[in-house]
């Protein structure tokens, strides 16, 4: 794993940089696993926009990752490949159980081709394995890991990251998320041990344009270069829109900074330190 840098053939590839994928053993995803993804273009079951900016991109299959892996208790697991995934910035692995079944999991950082991995709570604290928060090891890094019990692994998945455990105390663990939020967690959530591969991905420069068109992102349009019918900060003669006293979004909503969420959330009683 490694950034490479462009040579500056153009005033664009001068700040370009990308990763070696030196530690993908293949280019060819396993095709049982592989389903068509639809593109929306940002529009929803009426044809609006709903998410602005995006549209084009490079077409993509969507790779099945096992997140649960709550079925295969007991069952160990042998790694195959280490693969690209488009859809997401970390890793996958390929792993093919003893039953014979094939599955894609998140790549944890290490973990090489020919390891055995278990699932469950009597498997070792070693990496690539999933288990109970209860049989993890306090101090130990953790990643894909459940909200509510049988979910399925919903946060900490991107490329990078980890959680730890803090301390235990009755049913609930304390977690220390990448955001550097404290959460109670039950006992019962699965997680899998290590970090989340392609640890460097924070440091690719995308470099230019172009390049953010092939993922699907179009150009962000200023609100003080359209027009007052479809922007608060539109129209005026020349360049009108400096030292706007209202910034607002283009349906009127405050932003830099004006709190919009609700003072209270449910489970906000589950955050021991905010991470803010």
């Amino acid at each position: 794993m490694g950034i490479k840098q462009s040579k500056p053939t153009t005033p664009t590839r001068r700040w370009q940089s990308y990763s070696d994928f030196a530690e993908l053993t293949t280019d060819k995803p396993t095709k049982s696993l592989l389903r068509p993804l639809p593109r929306t273009g940002g529009r929803d079951a009426y044809g609006h926009i709903s998410s602005r900016f995006r549209g084009g991109g490079h077409k993509r299959h969507y790779r099945l990752v096992d997140f649960y892996r709550r079925d295969k208790t007991g069952i160990k697991a042998v790694v195959k490949t280490v693969e690209y995934d488009p859809n997401r910035s970390s890793r996958i692995s390929l792993v093919e159980y003893a039953d014979g079944e094939r599955r894609y999991i998140l790549w944890p950082d290490g973990l090489k081709v020919g390891d055995e991995i278990m699932a469950g709570p009597e498997a070792e604290a070693k990496l690539g394995n999933a288990m109970p928060l209860r049989s993890v090891p306090p101090g130990a890094m953790i990643h894909n890991i459940e909200l509510n019990k049988g979910r399925g692994g919903q946060i900490v998945r991107s490329a990078g990251s980890a959680a730890i455990i803090q301390a235990k105390e009755g049913e609930r663990a304390h977690v220390k998320l990448p955001s550097g939020e404290v959460r109670l967690m039950g006992l019962d959530c699965w997680a899998t041990i290590g970090q989340v591969g392609n640890v460097d991905h924070h440091a690719i420069s995308i470099g230019k344009a172009g390049r953010s068109r092939w993922m699907g992102r179009k150009p962000h349009v200023r609100g003080v270069a359209m027009n007052p019918v479809d922007h608060p900060h539109g129209g005026g003669e020349g360049k009108s829109g400096q030292g706007n006293p209202h910034p607002v979004s283009p349906w009127g909503w405050h932003t830099k900074g004006r709190k919009t969420r609700k003072p209270v959330k449910y489970s906000d009683r589950l955050i021991v330190k905010h991470r803010r």
